[in-house]
């Protein structure tokens, strides 16, 4: 006796695909979120950077023309790094609802899986049950004998 094909299959295949999809998202968002945090970083490293050199020449420079390019730097760095911030916490929150629709599907999936199990099993047991009475009827008809 063959399986018994478990009817919601072509669902359980939909919510697999979904769960793929919601993945690939999750992934994509997280690298775009890594990589914001990276450029945050490399803001900050450059402007520690520059300052060690201001600090260091700070009784050389040639100029007030020299300084000011010095401030303009760091204020258009300093917005930079402002903006930088903004946009990791925007990607934090796409990070946040992609892992939220992640673990939607994955729920869903889940629980179309748990009734896939349980259908098989109760289909196991009806074919164990029918079996175990087919072999007492055989087995009642050979005490009887032959008619």
């Amino acid at each position: 006796m063959a399986d018994k094909k478990f009817k919601l299959e072509q669902v359980l295949n939909y919510r697999s695909e979904i769960e793929k999809v919601r993945k690939l998202d999750f992934v994509s968002a997280k690298l775009e979120f890594e990589h914001a945090n990276d450029v945050l970083t490399q803001h900050k490293f450059h402007v520690d950077e520059l300052a060690k050199e201001f600090h260091t020449r700070q009784t050389e420079l040639n100029g007030i023309e020299e300084l000011r390019r010095y401030v303009d730097f760091f204020a258009r760095k300093r917005e930079e790094i402002k903006n930088q911030k903004v946009r990791i916490d925007q990607l934090g929150c796409v990070l946040t609802d992609k892992r939220a629709d992640l673990l939607d599907a994955t729920r869903d999936k889940k629980v179309l899986e748990s009734l896939k199990g349980k259908k098989a099993r109760e289909f196991r047991l009806e074919m164990e049950q029918k079996e175990r009475a087919f072999l007492d009827e055989i087995a009642i008809q050979k005490k009887r004998g032959p008619s």
